[in-house]
């Protein structure tokens, strides 16, 4: 064999050693990567986070929504529930909206105000009148949803309670609200992604409060939207 055809040789096996080489590292990274995957446990929440109480709450099927009526089931609305003079609306048109002004000679009837919207994110300018449903009262978890996880066992003062209780309410653009309907956390989440962890921790902190259950999709969604902030704390009571 001549020295060139000998040096061309050992070129070939000294880059077989080389790939051999390169492969064995390859399989060994992706074996350490694999094993590194497998012992990293799920986010965990602080106790007292959304999180941490999202793992306390019941997980099974959503019950039917047979017998499902909002007015005869969950009372009308909006009541005067804490007895304050005001309907609920009202109220929390009052605790949502910055710059409010109220009708003539009334302390209670919000007519115009300025709503920071958590779920667009957008300002609405409220103006009482023709266009008032452009801010509507949302159900943080909606009444039908109630129903189907817990609160057709209820008496109808207890309905009452949660579709008035501030806990559960928010002021927020019409259409916005609308889209949302009876869906649940799998189903629809605010379009602006700054506020979803705080709409889902008040889903759950109404969820607890009222020991209401929670669907495995419902559940599924809801850590998923936590792991990105397994500290956001329960909105108080």
């Amino acid at each position: 064999m001549s020295a060139t055809a000998k040096k061309s040789s050992q070129t070939r096996k000294t880059l077989q050693l080389v790939l051999v080489a390169v492969a064995a590292l390859v399989l060994a990274g992706n074996f350490v990567i694999k094993s590194l995957g497998d012992d990293v446990a799920p986010a965990e929440g602080a106790e007292g986070s959304a999180l941490a109480t999202l793992d306390s709450l019941t997980v099974q099927d959503a019950a039917t929504k047979d017998g499902y009526d909002r007015e005869a089931d969950f009372g009308s609305a909006w009541q005067d529930a804490d007895d304050n003079g005001c309907d609920t609306r009202n109220d929390m048109l009052q605790r949502d909206l910055e710059d409010i002004e109220f009708s003539a000679g009334d302390t209670c009837e919000v007519a115009s105000g300025t709503l920071d919207d958590p779920y667009t994110g957008e300002a609405i300018a409220f103006v009482r009148g023709p266009n008032s449903s452009d801010v509507q009262i949302d159900h943080v978890v909606a009444l039908m949803n109630a129903w189907t996880t817990g609160a057709a066992d209820w008496d109808k003062e207890k309905r009452v309670q949660i579709a008035n209780d501030p806990l559960n309410l928010v002021a927020s653009d019409g259409p916005a609200n609308m889209g949302k309907g009876a869906k649940d956390a799998s189903e629809w989440l605010p379009e602006n992604q700054a506020y979803r962890c705080e709409y889902v921790a008040r889903q759950i902190a109404v969820k607890a409060k009222y020991e209401l259950w929670v669907t495995p999709a419902e559940h599924d969604a809801m850590e998923e939207v936590l792991t990105s902030c397994p500290a956001e704390p329960l909105p108080a009571p």
